[in-house]
């Protein structure tokens, strides 16, 4: 099972790019953040007519997070619990029925800039809603994986140039703390289970020539429990994506299980 997490930054504006990267790809379950659409504006039938069954929790020109999946899905879930006062369109959830059923989590991570003030608040209050549902995934024991953009640098190999993040909501200490607390459950960060060392990124800004210097960072990221990460094969970032016409400021990573 082929699973990419992918930060499209506008499934309208991107509706190409995106189809052209499905056809090409094939990922088996694609977990999309930013596609900025509310959920009866989102292209459906575009993909359905692809092979994909399409869930979506929009939110109209902000946030909003998808999973297009080739297997059957069951018991989907939209928003992360913990706070039924929060509108933001940031958590999907559903299980892949392949022939090891998978629950998958899509993820948007609040960007939480700028520090200090409300939306550090509300990055790291988010975090910890992420903690509480990390931990009962945990508990049930099942295959399951939380991926997606953290909008979190975990470590300074992860930024060509950490010191210009050092202040930064994504690099803050408190930020990084809160994302290890997580991976302290006992999650496996796919990534790094499979690859070392540094220049392995997945987000290059539109300014300033990032992509072509590789002035990146690494905020896109698979966690998996130990019943997923014992069916983990390997993880990699399709960093080719970025040099595509009309690209995301994003790229897809990827895992590939036995399942």
């Amino acid at each position: 099972m082929k699973i990419a997490t992918f930060n499209i930054n506008g499934v309208k504006a991107r509706i190409g790019a995106l189809s052209d990267w499905l056809e090409g790809s094939k990922p088996d379950v694609a977990l999309l953040q930013e596609i900025k659409s509310v959920d009866e504006g989102f292209p459906r039938e575009h993909f359905e007519d692809m092979g994909y069954r399409v869930e979506t929790h929009g939110q109209k020109g902000f946030n909003g997070v998808a999973i297009l999946s080739r297997l059957p899905l069951e018991d989907v879930r939209r928003g992360l619990p913990g706070d039924d006062s929060d509108e933001q369109a940031r958590w999907i959830e559903a299980t892949v029925m392949g022939n090891v059923p998978v629950r998958v989590c899509g993820l948007y991570l609040p960007n939480g800039n700028p520090v200090p003030g409300p939306k550090y608040e509300y990055k790291l209050a988010w975090m910890e809603r992420l903690y509480a549902r990390a931990q009962a995934l945990m508990s049930d024991e099942l295959p399951a994986l939380m991926a997606g953009d953290y909008n979190i640098i975990p470590q300074t190999e992860d930024a060509k140039r950490p010191d210009a993040w050092r202040e930064d909501a994504l690099f803050r200490p408190e930020s990084r703390a809160a994302f290890r607390k997580v991976l302290n459950l006992g999650f496996t960060e796919a990534f790094r289970a499979t690859t070392q060392g540094d220049g392995h990124y997945s987000f290059w800004d539109y300014q300033a020539g990032a992509w072509d210097r590789n002035d990146g960072i690494r905020i896109d990221h698979h966690l998996l429990t130990p019943q997923a990460a014992d069916l983990l094969q390997s993880c990699w970032i399709e960093a080719e994506v970025r040099g595509r016409e009309k690209p995301s400021d994003h790229v897809p990573v990827w895992i590939d299980l036995a399942a």
